[in-house]
Order: C-alpha cells, then structure tokens, then sequence
C-alpha cells in the first residue's frame, strides 16, 4: 500500500485579505513550476495541517493550501460573518488569480469535497480534474445522519451518541444542530467551550474506522476547537449554503474532466451514499470504493489518494 510523501515544509508563506474582515493564509509546496493543485481541507471549520502536503509528489505537483475563512491562521479566528460557500468559491479564484495560475487540480476531502465541487462547477475552465474523498454533499438527509436523533450515526456509535446528546436538555434534542448553534453562539465563553468540546468529541469519535468507545482527549487548543464546531454549526444549519441537490444537478459542468472519488465503505460522517450518487451522476469518474472509515489517514484511503494523485499527474503531464 502507498503511504504519505515524506514532510515537507512550504517554499512560500503569504496572507491575502479577501474583504474588510477576512484574511486568508496560503502556503506553497513542492515544485514550483509543477503542475498546479489547490488543496481544500475539511469541516467545514477545520485547517492545513503538515500531513496535509504529503498527498501529493513533490517533485511533480505546485501545491497551494489556505486555511478557509475563520480556519486555522487565518483571521479572525471562528468568524461566521460573511462566510458561505459562495464566499469561500469566490476566495479560492481570488487565491488562483495572485498566485499567477492559469488552471489547476483541486484535491478535497470531507467538507473539502463540497467545496471542491462548488467552486468546480461555477468555475469548470479553471479546473484540470478533481480527487475527491468521503464524499459529502451537503444535504439535509446527511446533516441528519451524523448530527440530529433521526439519523443513522447514532446507532452506530451509541456511546458516543450519548455523550453528545447528555449536553443538550430534552426538550431541545429534536433540532440537535440548532441546540448546539446557541451554545456555541453564547455570550458566556464557558457554554461556548463546553459545547465545542462535546460537538468536537462526536465528530472526532466517529471518523475512523477502528473506533474506540472511550472519548478521545480534548483539543489542545480550544480556540481552535471552538472554531471548528462554531463554523461547522453555521453551515450546517443553514445547509451549507447550497441550493436543493445543486452539486448533482450540476455535475455536467464538470463531467469532461478527470475526477477520481475515493469513499471508506464504513464512513459514518459522510455515509457511501452520496460518493455513489455522485458517481452515477458523474460517470467519467472512477470511484475507488475502500475499507476504511472517514480520516483521510486510514491506510487504505491514505493509499487510494496518493495513487490518485499520481495517476492524475501522470494524464495532465502527457
């Protein structure tokens, strides 16, 4: 099986300030006149992290990765306003149009996969293919699957269901998202951490697929943790900011470039159902059905990336 490139560290660092309240961090990689790939990390709400770089050959690919609005180094740290996907689509060719690229790869995960088909769809002529993985497409039948008590995820991971659901009284549990968003929107930064911290806690519990009963630890840096849930929360109750089916509904926009989909058969974030609809929707693509959960860095999906990667280097550069 294909593992991870070895670390790398960026060959360029920059900020580019999208608005008069958001501004991005962008780090560069590999091989400077390679061919050109934008990474989009999941979430929504999450950030680049080192492993991140280490999908893709240095030797052959110019790879960009930004932290999204309100992610990671950007700034302000958690902010939700001004911050939809039509934002984030509209930062994504800000990014390519001051890096000087003509047309590039997207690579994008989770969260990252919405984005990536976003962002390909309103903009196919700037795209050279697409590796995607764990598919989400941002309707309200998955938000219910792993985050509301009529869903499936629950049934799955009961434990950790539990402890997720004791932090919202009763009376509330019906509408779970909405719950979480007012605590996570608190005036009292106490309710905001504690909700962050059992939002993250269910979500992290139930991204691999060799899954542990007992809670995992904290984050270590809550300001983070209460980024990702707080943005997460904001684009989940309101859809993610798409239109009914959009991504589906558009796929022809797209299905003249190469795309490669690689979906964990056991992903209870991001069921296989929506990388099957997908790929039905989008013939041209191959799907890579794998044996794994939802972490990019279960084995099987680590191996089934980097393959993409290449094999996708290996069309553009013939």
């Amino acid at each position: 099986m294909r593992t991870l490139y070895p670390p790398i560290a960026p060959y360029a660092e920059q900020r580019l300030a999208v608005d008069d309240l958001h501004t991005l961090q962008l780090q560069q990689c590999g091989n400077p006149d390679g061919i050109a790939v934008v990474f989009l990390h999941g979430g929504p709400g999450g950030g680049v992290v080192p492993e991140h770089r280490r999908f893709f050959d240095p030797q052959r690919w110019r790879v960009v990765l930004f932290d999204q609005r309100g992610c990671g180094r950007s700034t302000p740290l958690g902010e939700v306003h001004n911050n939809t996907t039509a934002h984030l689509v509209a930062d994504i060719e800000a990014i390519r149009t001051q890096l000087g690229i003509a047309r590039w790869a997207v690579f994008g995960g989770s969260w990252g996969s919405t984005l990536a088909l976003a962002y390909a769809q309103a903009h196919p002529d700037r795209v050279t293919g697409l590796v995607l993985r764990g598919i989400f497409l941002g309707r309200p039948e998955e938000l219910h699957w792993s985050h509301e008590a009529d869903g499936g995820a629950r049934m799955v991971f009961p434990e950790g269901w539990a402890r997720y659901q004791a932090h919202i009284p009763p009376a509330e549990r019906g509408h779970m998202i909405e719950a979480y968003w007012r605590r996570l929107d608190s005036d009292d930064a106490q309710v905001r951490q504690a909700a962050a911290d059992a939002w993250n806690e269910w979500e992290d519990g139930s991204s691999t697929l060799v899954h542990d009963s007992a809670p995992p630890p904290p984050e270590d840096d809550a300001q983070a943790a209460l980024a990702v849930a707080r943005i997460e929360a904001h684009y989940f109750r309101h859809g993610c900011f798409l239109q009914p089916d959009q991504l589906l509904r558009d796929i022809g926009r797209i299905g003249h470039l190469p795309g490669t989909i690689v979906q964990g058969r056991y992903d209870m974030l991001c069921p296989a159902k929506a990388a099957c609809e997908l790929s039905q929707a989008w013939p041209e693509a191959k799907l890579e059905m794998v044996l794994a959960g939802h972490s990019a860095f279960d084995p099987a999906i680590t191996d089934a990336l980097v393959r993409a990667t290449d094999a996708l280097a290996a069309t553009l550069q013939a």
